[in-house]
């Protein structure tokens, strides 16, 4: 009955929230109701930065290690194609639609009140809770700007939508802007260089190139052109060309060694818009992890991100929902799904 009722007030902390837009920098009016709930309904001591939030044990004790649970408030802006109000809490079955009901908030509301179901019984460990904001944008006002103010975390376990399933490696990420510049002229006469076709070139090697290194969990590097700019009208040969590459790395390189060896590679300029969201994981023979396993968790890699770029200590993500949901229209989760995502994470903590 004790998880039963649990459930029911995260189920009812969800629905609430699904109903403060949330999006990216945004976040106030939901952090503002977070704080008020998890001091008021929750009885729990809250410290708070920007529209971060945090909580530590009562009995936090400096000289034990610490573990980390985290999970985002801010959600992505939603996309064409809504049925329903992404806004709305909508109750269909035993479903759950509304922005941010996979995407993070299901992850949210379990380790919440998992949290709290926890922070007066002794353990071996001290527990510290944070909702963290700009997650989806990985902000500096996010994560980044609160881990100076935690003590000093050992290992996380970080709530993202994984079907319950450790992710215990997590690809990183590295934006590239890249400009191909060729020679202005008219396009009826023999005059000029097509940035364009100095671009495909370059796209070309993005496209086809393959890292040697390749990680048993999370695969290859991949690199995906995803944005093309060129030309200003249709008889000018344009002369310069622009285009943006995702790159996913694996925890064989570092985004710096990445972006030196593409560099040495491809004609254009190419330009990297930080170097900080780098490979994240955890050793599969981690006491943490070992632990998932023995309740029947089977460990992957994530080729998407999360916070865990950020972090400088071991960590996982693992949380009710499905990533394939996320950033989708009519995203939902599932009552069965939280339930059982507050089950394993009171089994697991226990």
């Amino acid at each position: 009955m004790a998880n039963e009722r649990i459930t029911e007030r995260a189920i009812e902390l969800l629905l609430r929230l699904i109903e403060v837009p949330r999006i990216s920098r945004e976040e106030k009016a939901a952090a503002d109701l977070l704080e008020d709930y998890m001091k008021g309904e929750l009885g729990l001591e809250v410290k708070r930065m920007g529209n971060n939030l945090w909580s530590l044990q009562p009995s936090f004790d400096p000289e034990k290690q610490t573990l980390l649970l985290n999970a985002h408030i801010d959600t992505v802006k939603p996309v064409a194609g809504w049925q329903r109000d992404p806004f709305k809490a909508t109750r269909e079955g035993s479903r759950i639609y509304g922005l941010g009901a996979n995407d993070d908030g299901a992850s949210l509301v379990s380790l919440l009140h998992v949290f709290a179901a926890l922070k007066d019984e002794g353990s071996l460990y001290n527990l510290v809770f944070l909702a963290s904001a700009e997650e989806e944008v990985s902000g500096k006002g996010g994560i980044e700007s609160v881990l100076p103010l935690l003590p000093k975390i050992d290992v996380a376990l970080v709530g993202e939508p994984t079907g319950m399933q450790p992710a215990i490696a997590e690809k990183g990420l590295m934006v590239l802007d890249v400009t191909a510049h060729g020679k202005a002229g008219h396009a009826a006469r023999n005059e000029g260089e097509n940035a364009i076709y100095k671009a495909l070139e370059d796209i070309e090697w993005f496209r086809s190139y393959r890292f040697e290194k390749v990680s048993p969990l999370l695969g290859p590097v991949k690199m995906t052109v995803t944005i093309v700019n060129a030309g200003t009208q249709h008889n000018v040969v344009p002369d310069t060309c622009t285009f943006t590459v995702d790159v996913r790395s694996n925890e064989c390189y570092t985004n710096r060694e990445l972006y030196n060896f593409i560099c040495g590679q491809v004609k254009s300029e190419v330009k990297a818009r930080s170097f900080r969201l780098g490979s994240s994981g955890i050793d599969e023979n981690h006491p943490l992890v070992q632990k998932i396993v023995e309740l029947g968790g089977k460990p992957f890699g994530s080729p998407t991100l999360s916070d865990q770029a950020l972090m400088p200590f071991p960590s996982l993500k693992m949380g009710p929902g499905e990533s394939k949901r996320s950033h989708s229209a009519d995203e939902f989760v599932d009552f069965c799904e939280i339930e059982h995502a507050i089950e394993t994470y009171l089994a697991l903590l226990k």
